[in-house]
């Protein structure tokens, strides 16, 4: 782990590395196109403006530290602009962009984004199991945090995104935009002096783990231009990716270079890997005819719900009443969709036995690699 606190960078870029200094500054050093995910928890711009008390008269240890603190909108919008502009810009064609933050700043980020160019792909709703009461009674808990991903631009579509791996981690069920995540709290918080939390806003590495499982691969960079205590680093680590991070504060970077050092174990998930898609998906339905699995007459049908039957034609084709074409078209005609999958769609009768062709593809797919 070769971690460093100079402000000093070249082109040669560096992996492993904390990098002490202004992030606008530091990121025009990057090359294009050199990151492929960003994650990036800025200054939420909280404007408080009062000490807030407990019930019990206790002071609320709430976000007053001076690097939230700016004069006023515009100078936070002027912010936010130059270090976005700097991050799609340093992203790849492939890479994702992750912005973190409240109702304080993020319709404002949101805005900037786009008008940028990135283009939001989903927002995720954090949902904190475990929110700060409103003391004061005055508004709801505020118990919600908004995530943006985002591509480098509209017309980049071949963003990574670990679908399957997801839908494993989430017990074999579709991930969602609403995650359920507590609070950093207990040993995963960081303590500083006096045994108060050591930053204001550290990110629970649950959080961290699914931006990261999600929307990188083994090995990709990951950079973090707020790395505060090194949350990103320590979860990107843990799951075999690299990482930078970008810091000003000395504190904060000799907490996460210590906290980062003392990783010697992976998530078990570190070695899931996305699958490809299935081969045999790229076999012509053509080919079981040539194959003699489906021969050029037979009669393909649907399942009751539709009640549609299909003669196949020699080219491979299919003709349903005054229709012709394939399996895949005539099955949204009949479906009254834009598309749908063919070989899903389509059941033959062999031996007897209710066939969906999907199975013959597989059927021919074994015989040909010899599983």
């Amino acid at each position: 782990m070769d971690m460093i606190k100079s402000a000093q960078y070249t082109q040669n870029m560096k992996v492993n590395t904390i990098i002490q200094g202004d992030c606008i500054e530091e990121l025009k050093k990057f090359p294009n196109n050199s990151i492929d995910l960003i994650f990036a928890d800025p200054p939420y711009n909280m404007q408080l403006k009062n000490v807030l008390y407990r019930p019990n008269s206790t002071k609320v240890d709430g976000v007053d530290d001076e690097w939230d603190k700016f004069s006023s909108f515009s100078e936070y919008d002027e912010f936010c602009t130059a270090w976005l502009s700097e991050c799609r810009r340093i992203l790849k064609d492939t890479g994702s962009i992750w912005i973190i933050g409240t109702y304080h700043n993020i319709f404002r980020i949101g805005n900037i984004m786009l008008n940028l160019g990135l283009w939001i792909l989903n927002d995720v709703t954090w949902h904190k199991t475990n929110p700060m009461p409103n003391f004061l009674g005055t508004r709801f808990t505020n118990a919600t945090e908004t995530l943006l991903w985002c591509s480098k631009g509209e017309q980049y579509k071949k963003y990574t995104f670990n679908y399957k791996i997801m839908k494993k981690y989430n017990c074999d069920k579709q991930m969602t935009s609403v995650w359920q995540i507590a609070l950093c709290t207990g040993d995963e918080r960081l303590k500083g002096y006096g045994g108060k939390k050591a930053h204001s806003t550290q990110k629970p590495e649950e959080l961290l783990k699914r931006v990261i499982l999600s929307t990188s691969k083994q090995g990709d960079i990951v950079l973090d231009p707020f790395f505060g205590t090194g949350t990103t680093g320590a979860v990107a680590k843990k799951l075999k990716r690299q990482f930078i991070g970008i810091e000003k504060e000395s504190e904060y970077i000799l907490l996460a270079e210590n906290r980062i050092k003392t990783v010697k174990t992976f998530f078990p998930e570190a070695g899931w890997i996305e699958e490809e898609k299935e081969k045999q998906n790229r076999v012509p339905f053509k080919v079981l005819l040539k194959e003699h699995l489906i021969n050029a007459g037979d009669l393909l049908y649907t399942r009751k719900t539709y009640g549609a039957t299909a003669f196949v034609l020699p080219d491979g084709k299919l003709k349903y009443k005054d229709q012709t074409g394939s399996i895949h078209r005539i099955g949204a005609i009949i479906q009254q969709t834009p598309s749908c999958n063919g070989w899903k769609f389509w059941y033959i009768t062999k031996d007897d036995r209710s066939v969906l062709i999907d199975d013959l593809r597989d059927e021919y797919f074994r015989k040909k690699h010899g599983i």
